[in-house]
Formats: structure tokens, C-alpha cells, sequence
């Protein structure tokens, strides 16, 4: 495959399967409806070298298994997977869809590989993660390169900087309008039409619809092309909408970190070792509620509905070995007074609530890889686990505002991943999967890897229907 759209074969005028978007949702979709017999096409709207969108930047991936494997330790049953979910969305999730998603996971350990992924070992430290999340050797960009390069060899003919600008789901023949810099608009004939284009995070216009003026304050942690295109297309179209508009995957970013594509190097996980405090240097929430697998992704949206979408984790030299490293140096201090000075904090404020904070700790036995009896009593609001008082200097404090990871408003689906009509209607021989059918199963919370398992097990279910459609 070449590196420009301006050097790449012009597309066919038609395809038995059209995969709108070049992710791991729509790359799983393309390999399973081209072994179905299917011609297929990618387009995807970034350059050859920012392909894959989100999934460039992931790790790992959720699914479940009895008994250990090769990659995983224990057992990972269906039910705990659906108590964690339910666990994290508060039961906003269907549950048809989303014990399909749990019941199919079972096959992605062996199926990704087969497609030439590597895994790695399982995973130890302090992430809770050895028996429920298996990790990409070389992370997201090797998965998504390793699947283009699959897909390349089974006859995948995929183009870049070509975003799909409208999909022909009506009464009309089935098909896309593509855009281009190197030609005129074209309409692209299909059999069947995979959309797997993503949410609408980087849109930031959009998102401020829902938000008002906090959403230039957000950082968008992964690709500048997912604006929402597709999406906002499929909905004039009569597509049902689902989800929260206001609801997204987000997290702790180092407010340092670059306005769009930081990645995962730019994620903290310094907040269950800290205390997290606001612009009036108070605190506002429970650093040590669950394992950060199961709590990182509640913080991006606390930390947006913040005033000026920002808060502060202050650390000291006895836990700062506790998480991973940043990417940008912590500031360091040697008194909570000078930390005040540094961001604008009042002094006053900030010793209080680290005095408070100190003397309500309960002595325990502090242990990160369990739910631990070190806790704090008697505050507002109190930490649940791994509290101890923050008083050896240096201290360390690192900036923190919202990294949107994706947004869960989308359309909804069947089980054969058909995009339905409010009439419960299919929308045509359309087809979703990945982020922006998320929102089914995710109404809002996240568990780590498990977006990956939707966009895989999802990104399968559409090609095998889209590739049924188109055949018969």
C-alpha cells in the first residue's frame, strides 16, 4: 500500500462490502467479509501513516475464559464480566448485546492471533489486569499494522484520506459518496456497508452543543479525524439514536499533553495515590473508590464538570513509585504552601485540606494490589482505600484535565450489527460496529480493554452480516 491517496489505484465502482473507517472495528469487519468471498473496501478518512484511529493508541483487549490460557491467568467467567459492567455503567447497558459481546470475547484470544497479532505474557504489577485483559506485543499500532497487512494479503483494498462523506441507505441503490484531494467526489456502489468511523470526540464544536465553552478545554487523546461525519449522516438518514450525548470515555490527561493524538503517555494514574483537588483547592471525590481499571475512566468526566476543567494530584515521595512514571515531570515541592504557589491555589485552602485530609487517615496495611483497610474517616468526603498522609516531602503534583477517548452517542444496532430505525426497522444493508454503536452496551463508565472487545467482536458480527447481505 502507498503513502498518499494521490498515488493509490482509484477505487472500483462498486464492492460487495464497503468498511467505512480503517480502526480495528473496520479492519475485523473487512477481514471476516473478505473470507466470507466479498470484494471489500476501507476508506479511511486519515493518511496512510495516522491509520487505525483510537485503536493506534490502545493496549489490550478484554475477554472472557475458563481457566488460564497462553496469555491470561484464572478464569474470567461471563457473569463477573457482566458485574463489572454493570458495575461501571450503573446498568445502563443492554443486556442482549452486551452478553453477546461478553459470550463472543471467548474467541478473540486465538482469533486475533491468528491473524498474525502477538501477544504478550500475562501481565503483572499493580494494574489488576493478568486475568481479565491480555496485551498487545508492541501495542495498537502493531495490531492495527499486523491486520492492514493480513487484510492486504487476502486482497483488502484500502484508501486513505478519503472520507466517506454520505451513505446510500434508503430506497436507493446501496452505496458511499468518497471524497478526496486527488478527484472529484464519487458515488461508490455496494452490496452492504460496514460503518465503523468512530464517535465524534475531536469534533470540538460539536461536543460543545452539549457542554458550552469546557469542551476547548478538553484534550482529545486519540486521532483528529474521528469528527463524527458518518455518525451525524446516519442519524439524517433515520437512524435511531442511542446513548448520551453528553457521556464519553475520558480520563485523567497531564494537562500538558498535546490537544489532540497525546495517546496513552499522556494518561496519569496517580489519583488512587493521591489526593485529587480542584481550583479552590478542595477535594471532590474518592481517589481510592475500586482499582483504576475499573475507576480511570469515571475521572475524565469528573474532572469536566470542575470549574475551568481542572484539578491537581498531589503526591509525596513515599507513594510517587506507586504508578507508572508520566511522560512530563511531576513539579516538586518542599511545602504544600509553595504547591499553591505554583498553580494559583490559595495556600490557606490547600494546607487545610491536606491537614484534614492527614488526620483522618486510618492507619492499615497499605497493599495497591488489593482493596486495602487504609482509608480516611470522618471527611466529607472520605477515600476508601490506600490513604496514607501525604507529609514526606518532595511533593509531587501533576495538572490534570479531561482526555476524551470517544463519545457513546451512536446508533442503534440489532444482534447481526444492523443499524436500525426508530421503528426498530433496519436502516438498509447497513452495518455497525466499534465506537459509534458503543453506546449500547457502554451508557456511560468504561472498563479497561473493553472497548476493543466491542470493536472486535462487533467489527466481526458486521462483516459476517454485511458479507451475507451482499452474497445473497
Amino acid at each position: 500500500m502507498t503513502t498518499s491517496a494521490s498515488r493509490l489505484p482509484a477505487p472500483r465502482d462498486h464492492y460487495d462490502v464497503v468498511v467505512v473507517g480503517g480502526g480495528n472495528a473496520a479492519l475485523c469487519a473487512a477481514l471476516e467479509a473478505r473470507r466470507a468471498g466479498c470484494s471489500v473496501a476501507i476508506f479511511e478518512a486519515a493518511p496512510r501513516h495516522l491509520r487505525g484511529g483510537n485503536s493506534r493508541h490502545t493496549r489490550n483487549l478484554r475477554y472472557a475464559h475458563e481457566g488460564p490460557d497462553n496469555f491470561l491467568v484464572g478464569t474470567y467467567a461471563e457473569e463477573e464480566f457482566y458485574k463489572d459492567l454493570l458495575q461501571v455503567t450503573g446498568g445502563e447497558t443492554d443486556e442482549g448485546l452486551a452478553r453477546l459481546t461478553i459470550r463472543a470475547s471467548r474467541e478473540l484470544g486465538d482469533w486475533v492471533k491468528s491473524n498474525g497479532v502477538q501477544w504478550q505474557g500475562a501481565l503483572k504489577g499493580t494494574l489488576q489486569l493478568n486475568r481479565t485483559n491480555s496485551f498487545f506485543l508492541g501495542g495498537g499500532k502493531a495490531l492495527v499494522n499486523t491486520y492492514y497487512q493480513a487484510a492486504e494479503a487476502l486482497g483488502v483494498e484500502a484508501f486513505y484520506e478519503t472520507p466517506v462523506t454520505d451513505i446510500l441507505c434508503g430506497d436507493e441503490a446501496p452505496g458511499v459518496t468518497i471524497a478526496s484531494a486527488a478527484a472529484e467526489p464519487r458515488r461508490i456502489g455496494a452490496g452492504a456497508i460496514v460503518v465503523a468511523s468512530g464517535g465524534f470526540e475531536a469534533n470540538l464544536d460539536w461536543l460543545g452543543q452539549y457542554w458550552g465553552d469546557a469542551a476547548q478545554n478538553f484534550q482529545v487523546r486519540g486521532t483528529a479525524y474521528n469528527i463524527g461525519g458518518p455518525l451525524r449522516n446516519l442519524l439524517d438518514h433515520g437512524a435511531k439514536p442511542i446513548g448520551n450525548k453528553m457521556e464519553f470515555h475520558a480520563v485523567a490527561c497531564d494537562a500538558r499533553a498535546p490537544k489532540f493524538d497525546g495517546g496513552i503517555v499522556t494518561r496519569l494514574d496517580s489519583v488512587p495515590f493521591s489526593i485529587a483537588v480542584n481550583k479552590y483547592a478542595r477535594r471532590f471525590s474518592d481517589e481510592g473508590a475500586d482499582f483504576w481499571p475499573k475507576r480511570y475512566a469515571s475521572w475524565g468526566g469528573l474532572i469536566a464538570r470542575q470549574d475551568d476543567q481542572i484539578i491537581y494530584s498531589i503526591t509525596d515521595a513515599k507513594m510517587v513509585k506507586e504508578f507508572m512514571p508520566s511522560a512530563f515531570p511531576p513539579f516538586q515541592a518542599d511545602s504544600i504552601g509553595a504547591v499553591a504557589r505554583e498553580f494559583g491555589l490559595d495556600a490557606e485552602t490547600l494546607e487545610a485540606t491536606v491537614d484534614d485530609y492527614n488526620a483522618a487517615v486510618v492507619p492499615g496495611k497499605f497493599d495497591p494490589s488489593v482493596l486495602d483497610d487504609c482509608r480516611t474517616e470522618g471527611l466529607e468526603v472520605n477515600k476508601s482505600h490506600w490513604a496514607l498522609r501525604i507529609d514526606q516531602p518532595p511533593y509531587y503534583v501533576y495538572p490534570l484535565r479531561p482526555g476524551i477517548t470517544f463519545t457513546y452517542y451512536g446508533v442503534g444496532i440489532s444482534e447481526a450489527a444492523q443499524i436500525l430505525r426508530d421503528d426498530g426497522r433496519p436502516l438498509g444493508p447497513v452495518f455497525a460496529a466499534g465506537e459509534i454503536m458503543a453506546g449500547n452496551i457502554l451508557g456511560r463508565g468504561y472498563l479497561a480493554g473493553f472497548g476493543m472487545t466491542i470493536g472486535s467482536v462487533f467489527g466481526r458480527i458486521a462483516g459476517r452480516s454485511a458479507a451475507e447481505h451482499a452474497l445473497d
